[in-house]
């Protein structure tokens, strides 16, 4: 069975053409398999490089199946590498692609049962993601499988099962591989003409998809059968145009098997030195094969060529390495063919108990396949009228349940008919009302979240020009009058450097208001977006230390961390030390000289309870609940007159709920206040994110 065709590969088995001196080891297919590894090395470079990449996988796979006739054992180890990956992230798909790479490593092996079990997986995996693709050349390669098995009628079933699939889903390249290997099925019977039938349909799906290769490949199957035929002149020209565009296009197996097939040709015009020339060429493309079912025809041809050119120990070599291949893979056509040539070689060199041994093997080879031969007629045929006398009846049965139901929609029609007469009026004028009622909530709808919508324009807006004009504007007028005094020359050096030290608290006010402005004011107008990571609260603590040691030196205020090394939290890092940032600013400026400020970390079970706590002035109940109020505007002054903004509080509010924490403070009257704020912990969220 050489002629069955798996999808991006070679018919089955082998292939052939003209002037290897040309090609070398086939250079379109080389780039291809370099160019994968030249992927494969890209993506594990990469710094963020997993083997779970489903893209790797993929490669890896189709690396695999690039080898396939030329380092077969790495196909099985890539596909056993990929499968593995798979499961371990759950990818259906690349386990599907991997079984399916075990399969054909198997069927080329000759492990029929270990290939039909990969194959059935590929097939399970394909059809539950919805693969339409993938599941068709599950499909064929399983039918395939089949075929070799000897089971021809679940082969034919499950190519015409793919037919009707591909034909749905407008696969048109894997229904001409199809089509063409059920018309290999009915070549192998001698049903010549049941076998052309099949063809032609393939033929002019090729020509509809364009495809010059798959043209070519299909017309060095089609060169077989005629020569099979005693055609050989169909023959001749169908091969030589194929073996043109082969040969063009640098496709190695194929040309392998073309060239043989050639030679088929010229063994059957008994043009023996020529038939030599052209297996010759097969023979050399097969160096950098690993294509055992093709070499079986290949070497066999060989023998009976030099055998009809009286070369008895050349031939004797050739048909029995290609006896040794049948015996290998249980390919009991190419034994039976063997058996034949080598009975014949014996016999010509007179060693009648050997040839008497190749003479009783190709008996019973040929008494088996006769038998089987008679049952895969019967069974192809049966299966076939059985498949289209099912879909007859099916559709039979529709014709029926559609006249009846056509005859009850009549019936339907007419009581309708009725109905709408008596009820028009009526409805027409509910229906007007349910519109007109329906456009009225629409509109009304409408207009209640514009008003919503500007109303919140309205207060971002207020707040906004409020903000500016209360705690941005006097400071740089400030600053903008010192300058001008200063370049006037109403102020000489000497007093403007006495102004430094205010020129400095107020820019560092100016610049903490506008990044607290533009943080809350990205969230109002835009909707920030957090960014969650694994961030060490103890180290964005001590950062907002440090950053704000010159306010708290120049208070003798003491601030005080407590938190450790594993106090990890899921959160967006930038938002969070804008909450930090504003927290501990706010407990610096409500905490008179010589206080202290504390900060602790409270571990509770998925969450971190943090506190700020001052020795400051403190709040009264009133100030307390309105201080986390979105349109709060509390600003007041610190012990020291410093300024603030009225919105650092709310936008905290606001960045610790986008991060799943609350916030709320404690506070009293001269007393101090505590705010607290929790936050995921790291390690669950970090463990479901990897």
């Amino acid at each position: 069975m050489s002629f069955l065709k798996h999808f991006a590969l070679p018919r089955y088995c082998f292939l052939a053409g003209l002037v290897v001196l040309f090609l070398q080891p086939c250079v379109a297919q080389q780039e291809k398999r370099d160019e994968i590894h030249q992927q494969l090395k890209t993506l594990r470079k990469a710094s963020n490089f997993q083997e779970t990449d489903t893209t790797y996988i993929d490669l890896l796979n189709d690396l695999g199946n690039e080898l396939r006739f030329y380092a077969v054992d790495s196909l099985l180890i890539l596909s056993q590498k990929a499968l593995s990956l798979s499961k371990k992230t759950d990818y259906l798909l690349g386990q599907s692609k991997s079984f399916l790479g075990m399969g054909n490593y198997y069927s080329d092996k000759g492990t029929r049962v270990a290939a039909i079990n990969n194959y059935t997986k590929a097939l399970i995996l394909s059809k539950n993601i919805k693969e339409s693709r993938l599941t068709l050349r599950v499909m064929n390669n399983l039918a395939s499988e089949y075929a070799y098995k000897g089971d021809y009628a679940r082969a034919l079933n499950m190519y015409l099962e793919g037919i009707e699939m591909a034909q749905n889903k407008d696969e048109k390249k894997m229904l001409s591989i199809l089509n063409e290997n059920i018309a290999g099925l009915y070549s192998s019977q001698k049903d010549f003409n049941q076998a052309l039938e099949f063809y032609e349909k393939v033929k002019k799906i090729n020509e509809e998809v364009g495809d010059d290769v798959g043209s070519a490949q299909t017309m060095s199957n089609l060169a077989s059968l005629y020569a099979d035929m005693g055609k050989l002149d169909y023959a001749m020209f169908n091969i030589n145009r194929s073996i043109a565009t082969l040969e063009k296009n640098k496709v190695l197996d194929w040309l392998a098997y073309s060239y043989e097939i050639k030679g088929k040709v010229y063994l059957k015009q008994e043009k023996f030195q020529w038939a030599l020339y052209w297996y010759r060429q097969g023979e050399l493309l097969h160096e950098d094969l690993e294509d055992d079912r093709g070499k079986i025809d290949l070497y066999n041809g060989m023998a009976e060529a030099y055998f009809a050119l009286s070369n008895d120990s050349l031939s004797q070599k050739y048909a029995l390495d290609a006896f040794d291949i049948s015996n290998r893979i249980k390919f009991l056509e190419g034994t039976q063919k063997c058996a034949k040539t080598l009975y014949n070689i014996n016999k010509n060199k007179k060693e009648y108990q050997k040839a008497l041994a190749f003479h009783e093997i190709y008996q019973e080879l040929t008494d088996t396949l006769h038998r089987n031969e008679n049952k895969k007629s019967l069974t192809l045929l049966k299966t076939r009228a059985e498949y289209d006398q099912q879909k007859v009846a099916l559709m039979e049965e529709n014709q029926k349940a559609l006249a009846k139901q056509r005859g009850l929609i009549y019936a339907g029609i007419i009581v309708l008919v009725i109905f709408a007469i008596i009820t028009f009026f009526i409805k027409r004028a509910e229906k007007i009302q349910k519109r007109l009622n329906k456009e009225l909530k629409s509109k009304t709808e409408k207009l209640e979240i514009q008003e919503a919508a500007l109303k919140d324009s309205n207060e971002t807006k207020t707040k906004l020009f409020s903000i500016i004009g209360h705690d941005l504007r006097g400071p740089i007028g400030a600053l903008q009058g010192l300058l001008q005094l200063f370049s006037d020359g109403e102020m000489n050096k000497t007093e403007f450097f006495d102004f430094i030290p205010k020129l400095k608290n107020d820019v560092d006010h100016i610049y903490f208001t506008l990044n607290n402005l533009l943080s809350w004011g990205n969230s109002q107008m835009n909707g920030s977006k957090i960014k969650p990571s694994v961030v060490s609260l103890e180290s964005l603590v001590d950062e907002n230390i440090n950053l704000l040691s010159e306010v708290a030196k120049a208070k003798a205020i003491k601030v005080v961390s407590e938190l450790n090394g594993n106090t990890l939290i899921w959160s967006d890092s930038n938002q969070i030390d804008i909450v930090v940032r504003n927290l501990i600013s706010n407990a610096l400026k409500f905490t008179p000289e010589n206080g202290m400020i504390t900060i602790k970390a409270r571990e509770k079970n998925d969450l971190w309870e943090v506190s700020v706590r001052d020795t400051g002035v403190g709040m009264d109940k009133m100030t307390v609940e309105k201080i986390f109020q979105k349109n709060a505007n509390v600003t007041t002054y610190g012990t020291n007159n410093e300024k603030g903004t009225g919105l650092g509080l709310s936008l905290c509010k606001e960045m610790i709920e986008k991060n799943g924490g609350t916030i709320w403070v404690e506070s009293a009257l001269r007393k101090g206040s505590t705010f607290f704020f929790t936050l995921p912990k790291a390690e669950n969220k970090y463990s479901q994110a990897s």
